[in-house]
Formats: structure tokens, C-alpha cells, sequence
């Protein structure tokens, strides 16, 4: 074997692990809002206060975000890469809907905002479901929520300011 040939093995290889542990975009997402596991606590856009638990479950396959005292039962999202391209959750709402979002990651990776796609149980286009979601992890230990509700023509934005617990 010549040692061109020797190089061009070497590199072919190098390449190929490069490529191999290069994360996309959805897997980095994915990981930063896994970083938010545990127990937060802050206010609502009103000043009342609200408390949010993250915590991985399905052998880290899927992150599941609960949101505690808003209404009479607690509302969950579960978030999950579909492939490794794509990163979606989905809302488990008080209006009885499952909205899915897909997501998409702002040049720096601290904001990961959702965008609608489809629901489960949703009466209509114009029947009340969540059509956005947006949360923006300022560090470590403090991120916001924003959620965008649409129900026939009229949105309503709630936005969560959160530290962690513990």
C-alpha cells in the first residue's frame, strides 16, 4: 500500500466518524430542553405562580414536561425526536385536544420554538388548541415558556418565567 493511498484511508475514516457523531440540529434541541429535567417554579405573564416539573422517561427516548395548577387537571407535553431530524411534542391539553408541534432551533440554540402540525381529538381548524409553543433556556437554571393558544380567530399568549427548584 502506497502512502497516498495510506493518507487517503486515514482521512476517508476520519471523515466518516465526523460524520457519525455530528449531532443535528433536533438531537441538540432535544438534549438542551433533557438539560431542563427537574423542578421549576416562577409566575405567569399575570404574576401568579406556576410550577413545572421536566423529567426523561422511555430510556431518554422521550422528555415529559408537567404543568401543575393550571386548571383542574395538570397538562402535560411529551417531547420526542421523530428520526433524527426532526424534534416534536406533543400537548396534553385541558381542552381535551392533542396538538403536535415540530420544532425549529433560533442560530444560537437557546430558543427552540414548536409550530403547529396536526391534533388528535380537535373538533375543528377553528375549535381551541395550541398552536405554538416557545421556550427560550436562558441558563441553567432560568427558562421561559410562551404559549400560544388559538380558538376561532382569537389568540391568546401565556408566558411562564421559570428557576429551578432543585
Amino acid at each position: 500500500m502506497t502512502k497516498l493511498s495510506r493518507i487517503a484511508i486515514s482521512l476517508l475514516v476520519l471523515l466518516s466518524a465526523t460524520v457519525v457523531l455530528a449531532q443535528t440540529d433536533a438531537q441538540k434541541s432535544f438534549d438542551k430542553l433533557k438539560s431542563l429535567s427537574g423542578s421549576w417554579e416562577g409566575k405567569d405573564h399575570q404574576g401568579k405562580a406556576v410550577q413545572v416539573s421536566f423529567r426523561e422517561t422511555a430510556g431518554g427516548s422521550a422528555l415529559m414536561s408537567e404543568i401543575q395548577g393550571r386548571g383542574p387537571e395538570n397538562m402535560i407535553s411529551m417531547f420526542n425526536l421523530d428520526g433524527a431530524n426532526r424534534l416534536l411534542v406533543t400537548h396534553y391539553c385541558g381542552a381535551g385536544n392533542q396538538p403536535r408541534m415540530t420544532a425549529s432551533a433560533s442560530p444560537d440554540g437557546k430558543t427552540i420554538s414548536f409550530d403547529f402540525l396536526d391534533a388528535t381529538n380537535l373538533a375543528g381548524p377553528e375549535a381551541g388548541h395550541m398552536r405554538q409553543l416557545v421556550i427560550t433556556v436562558l441558563d441553567a437554571n432560568h427558562h421561559t415558556e410562551e404559549w400560544n393558544f388559538a380558538d376561532h380567530g382569537k389568540e391568546m399568549k401565556e408566558v411562564f418565567d421559570l428557576y429551578r427548584k432543585n
